[in-house]
């Protein structure tokens, strides 16, 4: 009995010391991905919604920590505007155009851009940890790579040709989410090449509670260089290059629509610089975030052959039972203003440079029981289309 006893203590003895080397491991990981996530500040700000807002001067900027770009020069602004796009909304249009919160609390000195700081508590979480301990930075288990594509379910507008950019104004939600591991999205894609290694470079706003920690709206990027292999969300890997000392990705989205009230959009542009070939991204009026390098592509190089404007969730199908999270507003299209989502004033910019109403174009809905559209034209709104719904219901099990 009391060699048990002896042999079983030498046990949870070494349990305990090997539970401690795992932890002691685990914490040395933990706190070299946030020293390379978070750079030496010059400046913090502390978002009402939590968040901190760091201000990194451009010195430090993230594209430095990629290989191909140690002695890089960034381009601080675009070598032009696409022409045919009024530039300056009506006082109505701004009034319903959405900010960041932690603008409201300071804002980043000259020479330095606004990163969201990246928590402990983010890394811990078992995703986190698999994405940022990767050997290859960029990969990080996109749902598109790393799952069935089952899993995702669209509502959106496409079209194809040859295009230097595209432009929508996206209207914003807060939509239920019914677990944390599944998202809810409103954004653009702007893409090239055959999907097994499409270029992609991608827009606008989602709630993903497993990525930021709670269920606000929030604005986000993404891109990928070979399928969905490989790229990231964010600055979560260097590629993107923010430029703004305004902008924060990854930031909570300050206004939401809400039901039969006030109704908000980001008017989004993604477009091909004609003299870099980098992609720019412009928010809002004037707000030029950023721009993903050309040398990241070897398809989108020669310019964009789709674009998409939509909706995308999961659906992982917890119980055998079809999620409940949903899509835009939660309302079904053709419910329509105050209650659906929308998109609108879409445009193409084609290989002149030029703003143009997409010629053609057509929907695409995975599951139209779940969540559907319908697109229409108006003299205010320009080409335009409503989405979303809620999920699981009595026609979508």
């Amino acid at each position: 009995m009391m060699v048990a006893h002896f042999v079983l203590s030498i046990l949870i003895v070494a349990a305990i010391v090997s539970g401690s080397e795992f932890s002691d491991t685990r914490d040395a990981k933990v706190e070299k991905i946030l020293k390379k996530l978070n750079k030496p500040a010059l400046k913090s700000i502390k978002s009402p919604d939590g968040d901190i807002i760091d201000c990194i001067h451009m010195n430090n900027h993230p594209i430095y920590d990629h290989p191909l770009f140690k002695n890089y020069t960034i381009q601080m602004k675009p070598s032009s505007y696409p022409k045919g796009k009024n530039n300056e909304s009506s006082d109505i249009e701004k009034q319903s155009v959405v900010t960041q919160l932690w603008t409201l609390n300071g804002k980043c000195p000259k020479n330095s851009i606004p990163i969201r700081r990246t928590r402990r508590k983010e890394i811990l979480r078992t995703k986190y940890m698999q994405r940022y301990d990767k050997k290859n930075p960029n990969i990080i288990n996109h749902p598109k790579a790393s799952s069935s594509n089952s899993i995702h379910e669209y509502a959106q507008i496409q079209a194809k040709g040859k295009f230097h950019g595209a432009h929508a104004d996206i209207n914003v939600w807060k939509p239920y989410v019914q677990t944390p591991k599944e998202f809810s999205l409103a954004q653009m894609w702007v893409m090239a090449g055959p999907f097994s290694e499409v270029n992609s470079v991608e827009a606008g706003w989602q709630v993903y509670q497993d990525r930021y920690g709670d269920d606000n709206p929030r604005y986000f990027i993404f891109w990928t260089a070979d399928g969905y292999h490989s790229g990231c969300y964010n600055l979560d890997c260097p590629g993107f290059v923010p430029v703004s000392q305004n902008f924060a990705l990854g930031a909570a989205v300050s206004n939401v629509s809400t039901l039969n009230g006030q109704q908000y959009h980001i008017p989004t542009t993604i477009w091909k610089d004609p003299h870099t070939g980098n992609w720019w991204l412009k928010f809002n009026d004037n707000e030029f975030v950023g721009y993903w390098p050309s040398i990241l592509f070897n398809h989108l190089k020669d310019g964009a052959t789709e674009i998409q404007w939509g909706g995308e969730i999961i659906n992982f199908k917890d119980g055998s039972l079809h999620t409940t999270t949903r899509m835009g507003s939660g309302h079904f299209a053709e419910e329509g203003y105050q209650k659906a989502s929308y998109f609108k004033n879409l445009e193409i910019i084609d290989e002149h440079d030029i703003h143009n109403k997409p010629k053609e174009g057509y929907s695409y809905m995975t599951q139209e029981s779940c969540y559907n559209i319908r697109s229409g034209y108006a003299k205010i709104w320009g080409v335009y289309f409503y989405y979303g719904g809620p999920g699981r219901n009595q026609n979508c099990k």
